[in-house]
C-alpha cells in the first residue's frame, strides 16, 4: 500500500525596507513598517527581516543608498546559502519605474512597493464585478508607466519593413512596433473597456437605488480593519466577511 506524504507549502518570505527622514522619524517609520508587515501577512507572506536607513530623502535611482542596497543584497545571498531563500523585498513607498528596475537588477528577487502590495490584496479580496473592474483598472494604471522595466530584457524590434528605424517612424507601427509599444497599446485599450464597464455598472446601481424607493441608507465609514464589517453584521444581521486583516472586505455591501 502506497504512503502519501503531504508536504507543507511554505509561505513566501519577505524583507521590508523603509526610510527614516526629517519628515518621518524612527517611531513613525516603525509604525509604517508594522503596517507594511501586516499587509504582507494579509497577502500571504512572512516577514523575516527589516532594513531601515536614515537619509535626507529617497535615492532617485535606488530608493536607498548604495551601501544599504549592498547590505540587503548580502543578506539575501546569506539566506540563499542557508537554503532559506528570500521571496521578495517590499519597500515602504511607491517606487518609480527607474528605481524598480535598478533595484531588481541589483537584488535579483521579486520587488514590491506598498502600492503594488495593496493592489495585490485588493485583487485577492475583490468579489463583485464592480470591485474586480476597479481593481483591474487600478493595476493597469500602476503598471503602465512601469512597462519599460517589464520589457528591459526582452525589448526588440519587430519585422517592420519601413526605413528609418526610429521609434514611431513609418514601418514601425502594427507588426513593426516594439513589444513594449504593443503591450502599452493593449493595456490602454483594456483600460478604455474597463472604464466603459464601470459606467454601465454605475447606471445599474442608479436603477437599483430608484427601485428601493425611499428606504433610508446609512453608510459605515472608517479606516481599514477598524471593525466596519463586524458592526454591520451586528446591526443589520448581515453575513459580511469579517477578519482581523487589512482590507479583508473590499466590496460595498448593501
Amino acid at each position: 500500500m502506497k504512503e502519501f506524504v503531504i508536504s507543507e507549502v511554505k509561505a513566501e518570505t519577505a524583507v521590508l525596507v523603509g526610510l527614516i527622514t526629517k519628515e518621518q522619524d524612527d517611531s513613525k517609520t516603525k509604525e509604517y513598517l508594522d503596517e507594511l508587515e501586516f499587509l504582507a501577512d494579509t497577502a500571504g507572506a512572512v516577514t523575516v527581516k527589516r532594513f531601515t536607513q536614515r537619509v535626507g530623502g529617497p535615492n532617485m535611482t535606488s530608493y536607498v543608498g548604495k551601501g544599504k542596497l549592498a547590505e540587503i543584497k548580502e543578506y539575501i545571498k546569506q539566506k540563499e546559502d542557508e537554503d532559506e531563500p528570500i521571496g521578495m523585498v517590499i519597500f515602504d513607498d511607491e517606487l518609480s519605474a527607474k528605481q524598480l528596475r535598478n533595484i531588481e537588477n541589483e537584488l535579483q528577487v521579486k520587488i514590491l512597493d506598498r502600492t503594488s502590495l495593496i493592489l495585490d490584496i485588493f485583487a485577492m479580496r475583490a468579489q463583485t464585478a464592480n470591485a474586480k473592474t476597479q481593481v483591474e483598472l487600478a493595476q493597469y494604471r500602476y503598471m503602465l508607466p512601469r512597462l519599460q522595466r517589464l520589457w528591459t530584457h526582452l525589448e526588440r524590434q519587430g519585422g517592420g519593413s519601413g526605413s528609418g528605424g526610429g521609434k514611431g517612424s513609418v514601418g514601425l507601427r502594427g507588426p513593426g512596433e516594439t513589444q513594449l509599444e504593443m503591450d502599452r497599446r493593449i493595456i490602454l485599450q483594456r483600460m478604455t473597456l474597463l472604464k466603459q464597464r464601470l459606467v454601465e455598472i454605475d447606471k445599474q446601481k442608479i436603477t437599483q437605488r430608484k427601485n428601493r424607493g425611499r428606504l433610508i441608507r446609512v453608510a459605515l465609514v472608517g479606516y481599514t480593519n477598524v471593525g466596519k464589517s463586524t458592526i454591520m453584521n451586528m446591526l443589520a444581521k448581515s453575513e459580511v466577511f469579517a477578519e482581523n486583516k487589512l482590507f479583508a472586505t473590499l466590496d460595498t455591501t448593501v
